[in-house]
């Protein structure tokens, strides 16, 4: 078995890698892991770097690649690290158990925003994002959704979960004065309701606009769930 693969599924039954020559190995993987997680979380995805890591525990990055393999390795593994499955409660309908499950995951995106920023054609293929996917398809067969709607309700849910975790965690990051210069421009233009009437018109998820992410989550699982229950008793 690849040693990238036995490094992600470490606590399902595999064993890590060994050297086969040179000093044993003194690190342990989890928490070079929970460190590189923890850079990244505060400075960024792009502050992570196998020296920067090895540097936390005054190695070389030359020696931290017998723990971790490549820096695209060790992105992988960190990715699947920061997601480890959640408990959440199971719901008693399909849009309950429907919201704990984004509302959890929107937790660990919100929390690590930096998974947002690996596509999913980076997806880990480890365990634990593994776990969510089967999670939510176990909600999905639980209330009989259809085999066909199942990979679109997939989708939509995923996507909707990273970009609403995505923009929650970029408004987290404005300053007062950031938000002072959005609601400067916002307004520059003095017809600008009289153009977009529509747009301008919009009614709200929430009366706060920092809360929108998460309230746009809530009303689109609602909106899903509904589609998926009409469809269910067609």
């Amino acid at each position: 078995m690849d040693e990238h693969i036995r490094r992600l599924w470490r606590h399902r039954g595999t064993t890590l890698p060994t050297p086969r020559r040179g000093p044993r190995q003194q690190l342990d993987l989890d928490e070079i892991l929970n460190a590189a997680i923890a850079l990244a979380d505060a400075s960024g995805l792009e502050a992570v770097s196998t020296r920067a890591v090895a540097a936390r525990f005054d190695k070389t990055a030359m020696a931290l690649y017998a723990y971790v393999g490549t820096k695209e390795n060790l992105l992988t593994l960190m990715q699947d690290q920061a997601s480890a499955l959640t408990d959440f409660p199971p719901g008693e309908g399909l849009e309950e158990s429907l919201r704990a499950w984004a509302t959890a995951l929107f937790e660990v995106h919100l929390a690590h925003p930096w998974l947002t920023e690996r596509p999913w054609s980076q997806a880990s293929q480890g365990p634990n994002e593994q776990d969510w996917l089967e999670s939510l398809l176990g909600i999905l067969a639980r209330f009989s959704v259809s085999a066909a709607a199942q990979a679109p309700a997939v989708t939509m849910l995923y996507a909707t979960v990273r970009a609403t975790a995505q923009t929650a965690a970029a408004y987290r990051r404005l300053s007062p004065e950031d938000t002072a210069a959005w609601l400067e421009r916002a307004t520059a233009v003095p017809d600008f309701a009289a153009r977009y009437p529509l747009s301008t018109g919009l009614t709200p998820v929430t009366s706060h606009w920092g809360d929108a992410p998460y309230a746009g989550l809530v009303s689109a699982v609602g909106l899903l769930a509904a589609g998926l229950a009409g469809q269910a008793n067609q």
